[in-house]
């Protein structure tokens, strides 16, 4: 209902038709956005593992750490990810 009532306020322009929608910098943005809070975030926790001694813990987080930093700095990784799931699920991308 909330979100019914957001896009009912926007002008028209703003809104984008289903052939109109662009989303070319998408995953650009979205790694100048998560980015930094990412590596703030790991950081602090990274942290806090290492002063409270839970050194498994630590190597454990770690790990997931680097998987997720993979996702959001190797290049094209997003795309070619929803490039994939979009193809195993019978969406025609032409």
């Amino acid at each position: 209902m909330l979100f019914h009532h957001l896009a009912a306020v926007l002008p028209v322009e703003t809104l984008a038709a289903p052939g109109d929608l662009n989303t070319e910098d998408l995953a650009t943005w979205l790694r100048n956005l998560f980015g930094p809070l990412f590596l703030v975030i790991v950081s602090i926790v990274a942290l806090f593992f290492l002063f409270t001694r839970e050194i498994t813990r630590f190597a454990q987080f770690i790990l997931l750490a680097i998987g997720i930093g993979i996702i959001f700095y190797v290049p094209n990784i997003i795309e070619v990810t929803a490039t994939s799931i979009a193809r195993a699920l019978g969406i025609d991308l032409d």
